[in-house]
């Protein structure tokens, strides 16, 4: 008695397949709506509560990334005796203790520490948007000791209305490029700097990419970009197809 063979399965054919499904891996579950009809919402997926109890005192006692040199107490209490008030709020988190200083008296603090506490390194300086009415801004330092091998994070604040802090380059020079980074991507002010130019973006662009209210794709028009070869003309958009656009230069898309 013979077997009757199972029914062939048909070969998916690559080429059949839609251009999207190739760059994606495949179309989406869920069921596809028109923006032009409804909004869409993300769908976020939250811890409830309850699951949260106890998770930042945990964060904040437990990290087994946490070292040492995070931890100096004796100069949080030094500060605290030296400047007073100046010095705001201390937030310990994940082993790290970030102290909030007045932005006025960043430089002075600073300087303290440098000369009196022996932080002689500026490791880094970074900004936050945090894109809220009051204190939008953010401007973070990291100074270390290299001797004694310790590190201390300072913060300070800024409204959106007048996003200037002092500069820090007369205690620590490194810090010149730092600030002129944040200058340039979130229109921090640095006042007292010695030249605070763009150090990535042309002087007349008008805008600060770090910023939250900055699109991802970019502001057509904002910025000429080269052409797509060297006889083309400039292009005002940098992501012209995500934007329902072909560039006219490109010899694939001339039809």
């Amino acid at each position: 008695m013979s077997e009757t063979p199972p029914d062939p399965i048909p070969a998916t054919s690559v080429v059949a397949q839609p251009i999207s499904d190739a760059l994606v891996g495949g179309p989406d579950d869920a069921p596809f709506r028109d923006p032009a009809e409804q909004t869409q919402t993300l769908n976020f997926h939250f811890s409830p509560r309850t699951a949260l109890a106890g998770e930042m005192e945990r964060l904040q006692n437990e990290n087994p990334h946490a070292k040492a040199s995070w931890v100096v107490p004796k100069v949080i209490a030094a500060l605290k005796e030296k400047f007073g008030d100046t010095i705001g709020e201390v937030v310990g988190y994940a082993g790290e203790t970030t102290v909030f200083v007045d932005r006025a008296a960043i430089a002075e603090v600073c300087l303290f520490l440098r000369d009196e506490v022996g932080f002689d390194y500026l490791a880094d300086i970074g900004t936050i948007d945090l894109f809220t009415e009051d204190d939008r801004f953010e401007v973070f330092y990291t100074l270390c000791s290299l001797e004694a091998t310790k590190r201390i994070p300072l913060k300070v604040r800024a409204a959106a209305a007048d996003p200037t802090v002092p500069t820090v380059t007369k205690v620590y020079p490194g810090a010149n490029g730092h600030e002129r980074e944040a200058w340039d991507m979130m229109g921090i002010r640095f006042d007292g700097h010695p030249d605070l130019r763009r150090i990535y973006m042309p002087e007349d662009f008008a805008y600060h990419p770090a910023r939250k209210e900055f699109p991802t794709l970019g502001i057509p028009g904002s910025l000429p970009l080269p052409a797509n070869h060297p006889d083309g003309e400039l292009q005002s958009d940098p992501f012209p197809r995500a934007h329902g656009q072909i560039p006219k230069d490109l010899a694939s898309d001339a039809g």
